[in-house]
């Protein structure tokens, strides 16, 4: 890679995260890989229509790429590393190693442990997936990235991203995503067990007209957020655990995260069991007032 080409990436996750980023810098004129290994028929999908280039396996991501954006749910992060360790330290030239997954600074830690002594960036993206049909960095979330190799990540502003460089070690920006994340889905959190449990006792329509009376920004927010969770839930679990870890002190409140993830556990089993039970019914229909008891 010079200054006057572009980098190649290898995105490890077709999420619907990993899938538009990789989309993004595809189309600001980038070589993105990927590969399939153990991908599912909606990623496979994804990455068809995101435009990446899929590749044999982890070895030749490793020697083709210049960067290896790790995308994946937090709870996969230590296996990503482990599983491109041997393939990165036996690629011709180093890569860097940016971990864009949401996981406590501790974690963070362990990766780059385990990729030692490969170039890591600690990298947390906040915000939702880029914006499809435009390549305005603005239009998508902000990748804050710490640690001693951060700086070679900004190149890719040039390429439709967003990268805030932080003077900080590794460890920082996964912090900084988590307290973010922590208040934003801690608050879904928060208002769907307060929703679930007025619900029950038949107090869901006055609750919102209370809310609409004295905290009309509430009632916007849990209107918007609450219904749109529902689906995401399972995705949120070991995010609210990272979150506890991070706080890493019962009295602190690391406990309420360890409820958070419990409660997005049990909303994400519901779910799988087909239409919402009577326990959660009120949260993806909160929206429409339509959640008295019957």
């Amino acid at each position: 890679m010079s200054d006057s080409n572009p980098p190649v990436i290898a995105i490890i996750g077709a999420g619907e995260m990993g899938a538009a980023v990789g989309r993004r810098l595809h189309e600001s004129g980038v070589r993105v890989l990927t590969s399939l290994a153990g991908r599912t028929t909606a990623s496979i999908e994804r990455i068809r229509r995101a435009g990446l280039e899929v590749v044999r396996d982890d070895e030749q991501l490793a020697a083709d790429a210049d960067f290896i954006l790790s995308i994946v749910p937090p709870a996969a992060a230590l296996e990503v590393a482990e599983r491109v360790r041997v393939p990165l330290r036996c690629a011709a030239s180093p890569t860097l190693f940016a971990d864009c997954n949401a996981i406590a600074p501790a974690t963070m830690l362990q990766v780059a442990r385990i990729l030692e002594p490969l170039p890591v960036v600690d990298t947390g993206i906040i915000g939702g997936p880029p914006r499809e049909g435009t390549q305005d960095p603005a239009a998508g979330p902000r990748f804050y990235a710490s640690g001693p190799h951060a700086d070679r990540l900004a190149i890719l502003n040039r390429y439709g991203l967003d990268i805030a460089v932080m003077d900080a070690p590794i460890g920082a920006a996964s912090g900084l995503k988590l307290a973010y994340a922590g208040l934003t889905k801690g608050f879904t959190a928060l208002a769907a067990a307060i929703i679930t449990a007025a619900s029950r006792d038949g107090l869901a329509e006055d609750l919102r007209a209370e809310l609409a009376r004295t905290q009309p920004q509430f009632l916007t927010r849990i209107e918007r957020f609450v219904p749109a969770m529902y689906p995401k839930a399972y995705r949120w679990v070991a995010e609210m655990e990272q979150i506890a870890a991070f706080i890493d002190d019962p009295a602190g409140g690391s406990t309420i995260y360890e409820g958070a993830a419990r409660l997005f556990e049990a909303i994400a089993a519901d779910l799988r069991d087909g239409l919402p039970s009577d326990r959660f019914a009120s949260l993806p229909r909160f929206r429409a007032g339509s959640n008295e008891k019957k």
